[in-house]
This record gives C-alpha cells, structure tokens and sequence, in this order.
C-alpha cells in the first residue's frame, strides 16, 4: 500500500512538473505547414501533392500519381511535426490508400445507399508543443501499405507509406 502511494505521488509530480512549462527541445521542421515524420531526432519530410478526383460507377475516387511514396517509415503508429502557419492539425484527416495501376486511391461511393462503405479517417490526436509547433501521433495501428493525410475538404495531400 505504501508503495502504491509512492508511485501514484511520483507519477502526480512528473505531470505536473511537465505542465508548468517544460519547453520542447527536439528538431523542428524547415518548411512550414508540412508534415514531417517524426524518427527519433530526425525528421522525414512527407510527399506532397494534390489529389485529382476521377469519376467512376457510383462512387469517386480521389487520385494521387505514382505506385508509392518516397517517404517511408517502419512505426505502425507513427509520429508527425508541424510548424503550422495555415495548416490546422486538428483539421486533418488520415485515409489508407489503395494501390491500382501505378497509382494511390482512395475511393468513396456516391448515393446514400453506399454511404455506409464510405472510408472513414484513421484516429489521431494532437499536442500544441509550442507557438505553431504540433506534434500528431496516430492513434491506432497502420497495417503496411500507403498512407495520406489531407485537410478536411481539400485536395491537398500529404503521403507517405509504413513498410
């Protein structure tokens, strides 16, 4: 019982010695308004692009060129830093992706009857680590495969693949 107390009181200190204001100290990224894959204190800047929509029979698929991207990562929940001027982290949106035809697509059906088999984003959550720094993890486990990040209603996307 005593050492129960002992580490609920050391883990209460630790919190809060951590909320009164201990500044992030690891890299920070170049470009703003990019995420960057977080390796230990090296930064992997993603693949950026725009995504074209391509109708098909009942549903629309949103595009990306190429079979794979460059930015890679092995960590099944991996770990994002953004130096945010216009970017809004709490407003982006994680999607698995498909590979067919030397391209990445995400498809979502059209009519209220397919609604239901829509892709729905993968979980993550985001920290303020400091003025415009944010630190986004994925809140779930990523399957090997490609991957993209976009801001809700947009077109821009940010890639990259867990292998």
């Amino acid at each position: 019982m005593n050492a129960m107390r002992v580490a609920l009181l050391a883990a209460a200190g630790s919190a809060l010695l951590f909320a009164q204001g201990d500044k992030y100290t690891g890299p920070t990224p170049p470009k703003p308004d990019v995420p960057y894959l977080l390796h230990a204190t090296n930064l992997v800047e993603m693949e950026t692009g725009e995504a074209k929509e391509e109708p098909r029979k009942d549903a629309v698929a949103n595009v990306v060129a190429g079979a794979a991207s460059n930015a890679k990562t092995p960590l099944a929940e991996p770990i994002f830093l953004i130096a945010s001027e216009k970017l809004e982290p709490q407003k982006l949106e994680l999607y698995k992706m498909d590979v067919k035809g030397g391209k990445r697509e995400v498809v979502v059906p059209t009519g209220t009857k397919r609604a239901k088999n829509a892709p729905r984003p993968l979980r993550m959550k985001w920290d303020k680590l400091g003025p415009g720094l944010f630190r986004v993890e994925v809140n779930q486990y990523l399957e090997n495969g490609e991957y993209c990040i976009s801001p809700q209603g947009s077109m821009q996307v940010f890639c990259f693949q867990v292998y």
